[in-house]
């Protein structure tokens, strides 16, 4: 399977069953407030304006005014890219017809059907979207909290974070160790970590060849594991030491302050360490009543709730089936709640929900590898229809086409989300 922009742009029939007609307030056209501006609440506030040709009043709400993709920031880390090419602002939903708020949403009042901003005042909403990313379990990595995220970067969403763990990467000693605590499942775009690890390892051949790199993983195996191992043999051999939880991996400590991670009871000093733990849905699905403790259980034919018809949650902070938590998928499931929640407010056409992904990894220049999949709609859950993924000995030939088909789907998905 491959994509190119053009043919993602247009796979924007993957769409949902018709829900019942909501009460339009009277004063005027009904109302869609998205919480949340990456791939899924972008995706969902613009193809509601479009798709409504301004019959529904749809509005943003992102505190930052500019958005970086975590996907493709570790190719940042690694030297492909710079910070300003996984940045992005709002002015295109702005001209696209959505009213696009700077400002934290801190409150759900699901029976008055409203969101409180931080900076004061609520907005009403006919129907409610929430897509805000994920938020870290406190206390998952023993020694490690958000108050040492400046000492020990998560770098899992992506900015400052990057920068932060760009700059200690490019200020390591020479020999020096980069040290990563993996997190347990579920958690956002699985082979995440270990294309993180196959790009620090690119920067360090190229910039401290002696260096070493050091994985603690809470668990047996890894998506692409196979792929990534076979990558770091070929590109960074005698560079990286990935440690799962047969050997310890998962009983794992750090204390910030001396830079030191205990794994399985063995302390070592490192130079750079990036811990990145485990995760759960953003703060304001929990605010709104809509989670389990730590995702949102949601309807796979449009992605509302399980609690609430008029609430829907997508991407990373739903719990929704067989998708992995990435991107790709979070814009897949948007367009399916899109299409649901403009057909329930204008009676617009709904058509059955399907959903896609693909996820992309770079191990090294023009080495890419992916694996993805096709899902359809049940009644217990989003589930997986059939599947790809790259496999070892591949040709070069073939890795750089990979690679350069994961370019074309990203100006594909940023285009697709913000216009």
């Amino acid at each position: 399977m491959t994509l190119n922009r053009r043919q993602f742009i247009g796979t924007t029939a993957t769409m949902a069953a018709v829900l019942s007609a909501p009460m339009v307030r009277a004063q005027g056209k009904p109302r869609v407030v998205v919480v949340g501006g990456g791939a899924g609440g972008a995706t969902a506030a613009r193809y509601i304006a479009k798709g409504s040709k301004g019959a529904v009043d749809v509005t943003l709400i992102e505190p930052t005014r500019k958005y970086y993709t975590c996907f493709f920031s570790n190719l940042y880390l690694g030297g492909f890219k710079e910070i300003e090419d996984i940045g992005h602002t709002y002015g295109g939903l702005a001209a696209g017809g959505v009213n696009v708020v700077h400002d934290w949403a801190v409150g759900v009042d699901r029976d008055a059907k409203t969101v409180s901003l931080a900076g004061g005042g609520s907005l009403p909403y006919d129907k409610l979207i929430l897509s805000p990313g994920i938020d870290f379990v406190e206390g998952a990595v023993e020694g490690w909290g958000l108050s040492a995220q400046n000492a020990m970067p998560h770098a899992y969403k992506a900015g400052s974070q990057s920068e932060l763990l760009k700059a200690q990467l490019m200020a390591m000693p020479a020999g020096g160790t980069f040290a990563m605590v993996a997190p347990p499942n579920p958690y956002r775009c699985p082979p995440g970590p270990y294309e993180r690890v196959s790009m620090v390892a690119h920067f360090l051949k190229q910039n401290n060849p002696t260096a070493k790199i050091i994985v603690a993983d809470p668990k047996p195996k890894f998506s692409k594991m196979a792929l990534f191992q076979e990558g770091w043999a070929n590109h960074y051999e005698g560079m990286i030491d990935w440690i799962g939880d047969d050997f310890g991996g998962g009983n794992v400590s750090v204390d910030p302050n001396e830079m030191t991670v205990s794994i399985d009871g063995e302390v070592t000093k490192v130079d750079v360490c990036n811990v990145i733990p485990a995760m759960k849905a953003g703060r304001i699905a929990e605010l709104a009543g809509v989670t389990d403790g730590n995702w949102a259980p949601v309807n796979a034919s449009d992605m509302s709730t399980k609690a609430d018809a008029d609430v829907y949650v997508l991407g990373d902070a739903s719990s929704q089936g067989d998708m992995p938590k990435s991107g790709f998928s979070a814009n897949s499931q948007a367009k399916v709640c899109a299409n649901a929640v403009r057909g329930a407010l204008t009676g617009s056409k709904v058509f059955p929900a399907k959903f896609s992904n693909t996820c992309w990894s770079l191990i090294a220049p023009d080495d890419g590898v992916k694996v993805g999949a096709t899902y359809e709609a049940t009644p217990e859950k989003i589930a997986k229809v059939d599947g790809f993924i790259s496999q070892t000995g591949e040709s070069s030939d073939l890795r750089k086409a990979t690679y350069e088909e994961s370019e074309g789907w990203y100006t594909g998905i940023t285009t697709d989300m913000l216009g």
